[in-house]
């Protein structure tokens, strides 16, 4: 509970449309995943079980059913869609996100070769069915410096009239590729042209797995941008840094 004492930003409450938090689980232990969502719960909105891990993970229902007693949504990883897909397998993929009871999924095409308007065609597939969380930007930083940022805006829109209800900007779980530099350097030009192009920030949501990303665009955008590929340790650290309880922000929203 926040301190009456205290001056800070207001945050949304759940179920939130905007300062979305969602978390990447790479793989770790149950007890240690369940440890963390139920420190985190309240700023967590959705958890993503990343790339093809939940193909692997023998203990997928159990991490699903803590999501479900926390009312955090999830989602398996636009590379596990991919796999499916360039294996001509996409209903069997549709029928794998049903049978675990998910209620969105994520869209990408940012490792096999496929045209953003054929990504928009499957998020057209899914959208009756699902929330879908569309992805922009490549895995590879080279190929993803490639795309013009006017390609990007492109894209972007592109999703979001097939129905999209977010798009996330690429940055992988390490900061290095898509919106950001192999040396994980942000690409602020490209972010700025994105949040000038007119797109509501609300359907926007930005990788940022480092704090150093987190604290630009908390500073750029404000405490309720939405932020992905969170680390779950990270949670907490990641809400100070939106309500300016840590050094990086400290003066950001103080006024006067």
């Amino acid at each position: 509970m926040t301190p009456s004492a205290l001056l800070l930003p207001r945050r949304a409450v759940k179920p939130r449309k905007s300062g979305l938090t969602m978390v990447i689980d790479g793989g770790v232990p149950l007890g240690q995943f369940t440890d963390q969502i139920e420190l985190g719960a309240e700023y967590i909105d959705y958890v993503k079980f990343g790339w093809g891990t939940s193909i692997v993970t023998n203990c997928l229902r159990e991490k699903i059913a803590v999501l479900d007693g926390s009312d955090i949504g999830f989602y398996f990883g636009g590379t596990l869609f991919e796999k499916f897909v360039l294996q001509g397998r996409f209903e069997d993929y549709r029928r794998f996100c049903e049978q675990h009871g998910a209620r969105h999924v994520e869209v990408s095409n940012g490792t096999i070769d496929m045209s953003n308007a054929e990504k928009a065609g499957y998020v057209r597939k899914l959208a009756a069915d699902f929330t879908v969380v569309s992805e922009v930007g490549f895995k590879d930083p080279g190929r993803s410096e490639l795309l013009p940022p006017s390609e990007w805006i492109a894209c972007i829109s592109e999703d979001l009239d097939a129905g999209a209800a977010l798009v996330t900007l690429e940055a992988r779980e390490s900061g290095k590729s898509g919106i950001c530099r192999a040396d994980g350097a942000l690409r602020d030009g490209l972010v700025e042209d994105v949040l000038n192009a007119g797109i509501p920030e609300r359907h926007l949501l930005f990788e940022a797995p480092t704090s150093a990303l987190q604290t630009h665009l908390i500073t750029r955008i404000g405490p309720d941008v939405n932020l992905g590929n969170v680390p779950a340790q990270g949670v907490i650290s990641t809400e100070t840094l939106r309500l300016g309880l840590r050094a990086d922000t400290l003066t950001v929203f103080e006024r006067g």
